[in-house]
């Protein structure tokens, strides 16, 4: 039976860890560095996002400063693209990267990007999925009952598919904001590679996320006996 201390966990998702970690890494010493690097145009992120929904004629959608590091993120229920304080504020090279990636999620909206759309509908199986199945495995596991096991397992497997859909989002919202920034002038090609090391390390994040998940989900499969001759006993 699956134990609530098991070295086994560790050992399958050790190289997701290890993919978590190198790309939490690259994220913040990228950002860190691309920081004190001032983007030749001299605008903001907060100025870049509006320059670009402007230029795109996409009207109704805000851009507000949020809390915290890296909190930036687009909201498609609200239509707003939020910025952290440090991206919105400053006209650095990772703070243009930043806003433009996540305008070009605002962009992925007006178009009606299909992954888009299929991940903004997985949110609500997503949400119960990051705990639910975890509930279901220990009282499983405590009682016997490898059903509910199954059963979270089944759940989980929502994580797994919004994690996979994830991926085609982001990396394309960051193509956009590569492309928009180009071809609109916002930065130079001194400034270019640093955009592409910004983005690049932040997308690496979410293949992180996906491929932590994909294993987790191998660990309770292999424990369970379904596959490579693992046991639940």
């Amino acid at each position: 039976m699956i134990g609530f201390f098991d070295p086994l966990y560790f050992v399958f998702l050790a190289p997701g860890l290890l993919l978590a970690g190198w790309a939490a890494i690259k994220v913040k010493g990228n950002f860190n560095r691309y920081s004190r690097v001032r983007a030749a145009s001299g605008m903001t992120g907060a100025q870049v996002a509006r320059e670009i929904l402007r230029r795109n004629n996409i009207h109704g959608v805000a851009v507000e400063q949020s809390e915290g590091m890296l909190t930036d993120h687009y909201d498609p229920r609200t239509r707003v693209v939020r910025l952290s304080p440090k991206v919105y504020g400053q006209p650095s090279v990772a703070s243009v990267a930043i806003a433009a990636h996540e305008v070009g999620h605002a962009i992925q909206h007006a178009t009606n990007y299909a992954p888009l759309g299929l991940r903004s509908a997985a949110v609500p199986l997503a949400s119960v999925g990051s705990w639910a199945p975890w509930i279901l495995m220990v009282l499983g596991a405590w009682f016997g009952m490898v059903g509910l096991i199954y059963l979270g397992i089944v759940l989980f497997c929502g994580v797994i598919a919004f994690q996979l859909i994830t991926l085609p989002v982001e990396f394309n919202a960051s193509t956009r904001a590569r492309a928009q920034l180009q071809e609109l002038g916002l930065v130079s090609a001194g400034d270019a590679e640093g955009v592409r090391r910004v983005l690049s390390a932040a997308a690496m994040t979410y293949v992180a996320a996906a491929v932590t998940a994909i294993l987790t989900l191998l660990y309770y499969l292999f424990r369970l006996g379904i596959i490579g001759g693992g046991s639940d006993d």
